[in-house]
């Protein structure tokens, strides 16, 4: 959610922030800008929409200089329009800020008062002139804004330059994350890696409550205090080729096609030659965990859904799971002893990381699955077991799924083996099953060409419903979600057993329902249910295995045989088909695959 591109160099920088700002497309945003000091003077360009209108106006009206920042906004106070797109400029400051100023309209009234004169709706408008009150009482830049950010309430990550200080960029986290990158002889800022992969390898991260003074090759950090601190320094193996589309038409297609590799790079930092699981080392015993908290958001949720089946039928541990936004605000009594175990791609949602500090202040040990290992999540966490999905562009969530399921089966599997809940024959069958995994993706890629099929009629409705019962009722979720996300069509994942309770109702000619019903101790009651949904009319969608396509007799309106894998790992498999099924659809439909309108891929601020 926003995006921020800082550069002090020697170079115009003018294009390097657009190029950055282009790599952060992918977090969601509605307007973008940039600012740069120009012979000492601030200018700014900003425009509304896609970066390539504020391309083409830079175009129009060139933006020099060797010092600027950039920003991709996504509307929270005030419309996505140009008075409200970053920056925000007064006379002496430029500023781009991520996150909510939760006391801005109290700053605002007592600046006004000092006839300071806004131009926006925003909150970050705010950020801008407070440091121009502190300058214009005689402050330094570093003095401004350490006496600013005292001021300030709320989460945010900002970067700001000053007029007259052409070998100076400041930038402050709180709450949002801010990374800082070293050049040679020019330094960076950006909201992640990804945005200065081109430009540097060398990438140090900003912990809660820093501020930086970045100048020509130095950076120099404070702690909320003002206190001199280090960060060290990563060597990120992040490139500008990684975040590359190649051959594919969008980052989603390029993603899901890339799920057999990342699972399989995955699978084989955590599980030997020899089947035996290598994790990190625990800070607990899972033998004497007495309950397993799970909190995620979106899709991450929906990975620690399954994975609540897994612990609690593989390991026979009480599992708790929730919606982050909720778990932290519930006030729920957490047990003694307890592990509190987050899910996330980012590593930066705003919700998650709340409900990991409540969790921790309730003495839980956090374990996290993450696929950046150092975001804030990681850091906050007593143990982390990353996923290796790579970069992930797309903002529909596809490839750190599936590995996060892959990680998520492998902390259960190595639970249960802990808790002697499972022999070590049938942990050994598990982790085969899914050694198996990549294989079987590849087959269901190579017949993608059915699903370009039916996705010509799913397009065509205003709801589809998913159904699924055990593992696969997360995945129906999931499925629901991927199509609502880029196709816009109104879908719900519910268990098959519900249909009778409520959605049987909805059910008519016009309305697909996709069953997720491989052939298991289950599928009985699946065929139960499609033949109730055929009975009303309704349109079947089937993914089974040869053997459930074949039991269901012809109730199917459309139907495709996956492999036949082990019950566990099944949701891995089935999860292919519907983000292909969601791909092709939101084709049918036209929409914007990547960027789908009013959506980002890292929620940053509550």
């Amino acid at each position: 959610m926003c995006g921020i591109v800082g550069i002090l160099g020697e170079r115009q920088v003018a294009p390097l922030l657009l190029e950055g700002l282009k790599r952060l497309e992918y977090r969601g945003y509605d307007s973008a800008g940039i600012a740069a000091l120009a012979n000492g003077h601030i200018e700014c360009r900003r425009a509304e929409g896609k970066i390539d209108r504020l391309v083409a106006k830079c175009g129009q009206l060139p933006l020099t200089g060797t010092v600027g920042i950039g920003h991709t906004r996504w509307a929270t106070h005030g419309k996505p329009t140009e008075d409200n797109a970053h920056p925000h400029v007064t006379e002496r400051v430029a500023v781009v800020h991520n996150g909510i100023i939760e006391n801005y309209r109290s700053l605002r009234e007592e600046l006004e008062k000092k006839q300071h004169r806004f131009t926006s709706e925003t909150d970050t408008e705010t950020i801008a002139h407070l440091l121009t009150d502190y300058l214009d009482q005689g402050m330094t830049p570093q003095q401004a804004t350490s006496a600013a950010l005292k001021r300030l309430d709320g989460a945010f990550a900002i970067a700001a330059i000053f007029a007259g200080h052409k070998n100076l960029l400041i930038g402050a986290r709180r709450g949002s994350p801010l990374a800082v990158g070293y050049g040679d002889g020019e330094m960076y800022l950006g909201s992640d890696a990804l945005a200065l992969a081109p430009l540097t390898n060398r990438i140090s991260y900003l912990e809660e409550g820093d501020w930086v003074e970045l100048h020509p090759g130095q950076a120099v950090i404070h702690d909320c205090c003002d206190k001199l601190v280090e960060r060290k320094i990563h060597i990120t193996s992040l490139s500008g080729a990684m975040i590359g589309k190649g051959q594919y038409r969008h980052f989603m297609l390029k993603e899901i096609f890339e799920q057999p590799a990342v699972i399989g790079d995955t699978l084989s930092s955590l599980v030997t030659p020899d089947n035996r699981i290598a994790l990190p080392e625990m800070p607990f015993d899972w033998a004497k965990v007495p309950r397993l908290t799970i909190v995620g958001c979106g899709t991450a949720y929906y990975a620690g859904l399954v994975a609540k089946y897994w612990f609690e039928q593989l390991a026979r541990m009480p599992v708790e799971i929730d919606i982050a936004s909720e778990f932290r605000y519930r006030n729920a009594p957490l047990t003694e002893g307890g592990v509190t175990l987050a899910v996330s791609q980012s590593g930066e949602t705003a919700d998650t990381l709340g409900a990991l500090h409540v969790a921790k202040e309730h003495g839980q040990k956090i374990l996290t699955v993450v696929n950046v290992p150092q975001s804030s999540m990681a850091r906050l966490s007593d143990v982390v077991v990353p996923t290796l999905a790579g970069p992930e562009i797309g903002v529909a969530s596809t490839k750190a799924f599936t590995t996060q399921l892959t990680v998520l089966l492998c902390l259960a599997v190595s639970a249960a083996v802990a808790r002697k809940t499972l022999s070590a024959e049938r942990a050994a069958a598990i982790l085969q099953a899914l050694r198996e995994i990549p294989a079987h993706l590849n087959l269901v890629l190579r017949d993608e060409h059915f699903i370009q099929e039916l996705a010509q009629r799913v397009g065509e409705a205003r709801d589809v419903l998913y159904l699924g019962r055990g593992l696969l009722y997360p995945l129906a979720m999931e499925g629901a979600l991927k199509l609502k996300e880029i196709s816009y069509i109104h879908a719900e994942g519910y268990p098959a057993g519900e249909m009778k309770h409520g959605p049987i109702a909805l059910i008519d000619e016009d309305v697909p329902v996709v069953f997720l019903a491989p052939h298991d101790a289950l599928f009985e009651k699946s065929a139960s249910n499609i033949q109730e949904v055929s009975a009303r009319g309704g349109k079947v969608i089937l993914f089974s295995d040869k053997d459930g396509v074949a039991g269901i007799g012809g109730k199917a309106d459309w139907n495709m045989a996956l492999p036949k894998v082990d019950p566990v790992v099944s949701p891995l498999l089935y999860a292919v088909p519907v983000q292909l099924l969601a791909y092709y659809t939101a084709l049918v439909k036209g929409t914007d695959v990547d960027q789908p309108r009013n959506l980002a891929k890292s929620v940053t601020v509550e």
